[in-house]
């Protein structure tokens, strides 16, 4: 069994390997890419805490915990539009189409998530 370089330390410095090593080193990796995969469909944001905040299936006007800045990544199939007054008042600050990402500057501190088709659209 071949390992990659970067867990072959960490196996090294696990001790002995146990006679079920092959399979549970392949179980963890699964279980640790399994968040990942998870997060289709989602929206991602840094705020000004500095931590990576997630909105699993938004809908409508979402509060940003942590106040939101800098990178957004919207992974979902509406328009996430961003607003720098919380309750999504006030004119919008930007707006990303889904499957987008970009830099929302300042900050925003509320988004609203709309489902509209493209045929819908003006």
């Amino acid at each position: 069994m071949r390992i990659h370089p970067g867990v072959r330390g960490s196996a090294r410095v696990a001790g002995p390997v146990l006679p079920f090593a092959p399979v549970l080193l392949p179980l963890l990796l699964l279980v640790a890419a399994a968040p990942a995969q998870a997060a289709a469909g989602d929206f991602q944001y840094v705020g000004q805490d500095d931590k990576v905040h997630g909105l699993t299936a938004p809908q409508g006007c979402v509060a940003a915990k942590g106040g939101g800045s800098r990178a957004a990544t919207n992974s979902t199939r509406g328009t996430a539009t961003f607003y720098r007054e919380p309750g999504c008042a006030g004119r919008p600050a930007a707006v990303l189409e889904p499957g987008a990402a970009g830099q929302i500057k300042p900050y925003f501190a509320s988004v609203r998530f709309s489902f509209i088709t493209k045929a819908q659209r003006p």
